[in-house]
């Protein structure tokens, strides 16, 4: 961890203080990826971290402080999903590329994710304007440029120029996120995991370019 922490009060934090703010912060991870949210306790996260519950407080006001920290760094490794869309070709063969690499790449940040995901989503769906914040953030990470390839393709006249390209754009965050929400789900429906890329791509490509993508 790098720059100046502090903890509740206002103190600097030393190494060895960031160290185990640190160390509290993965422990509360990897038990939100096993118990639900409401059920983790701050003496269960301070026993995990091999501390008392009066150093999780000297850093945390509580666990759900302590759960959008984690959500609000997740926020921010989200800005790479850019880079799965934006300077990214629809046009030719390249638009089927563009599109599948789209597909795995959210799919593998909502895995990657999943445990801090599935509590900004209850938040925000339970009016937490702090967690819908973000969860917008994460979602327009990727909106935001599908909706600029869909006015550049509007431009050169290979799109549909009567849809709203951020309600197109904003209708396949919405696919996309919803699928990576269920990837568990889909076993249930006989759906393998390692199948919804090549059934996923397709649409997305479809809804972006208004063609199907050529084989």
């Amino acid at each position: 961890m790098t720059g100046q922490v502090r903890t509740v009060d206002g103190r600097v934090a030393g190494r060895r203080g960031q160290e185990t703010r640190q160390k509290l912060l993965d422990c509360l991870r990897e038990m939100l990826s096993t118990s639900p949210y409401r059920d983790v306790k701050v003496i269960d996260v301070a026993r995990m971290a091999g501390t008392s519950p009066a150093t999780f407080y000297q850093y945390f006001p509580d666990v759900e402080g302590a759960v959008l920290e984690i959500a609000e760094e997740m926020a921010k490794d989200s800005d790479t999903l850019k880079e799965l869309v934006a300077g990214k070709s629809w046009a030719g063969k390249s638009g089927p590329t563009t599109s599948e690499e789209l597909v795995d790449g959210f799919l593998a940040f909502w895995r990657k994710n999943d445990a801090i995901l599935r509590v900004v989503t209850l938040g925000a769906a339970e009016g937490d304007k702090r967690f819908f914040k973000i969860r917008m953030t994460v979602l327009n990470s990727v909106a935001k440029p599908l909706a600029e390839a869909v006015k550049e393709l509007q431009a050169k006249g290979q799109a549909d120029k009567s849809l709203d390209p951020n309600a197109v754009s904003g209708a396949l965050v919405s696919l996309l996120a919803s699928a990576a929400e269920h990837q568990k789900a889909f076993t249930s429906w006989g759906v393998k995991v390692k199948d919804l890329k090549p059934n996923l791509a397709p649409l997305v490509y479809l809804g972006v370019t208004g063609k199907k993508a050529p084989k």
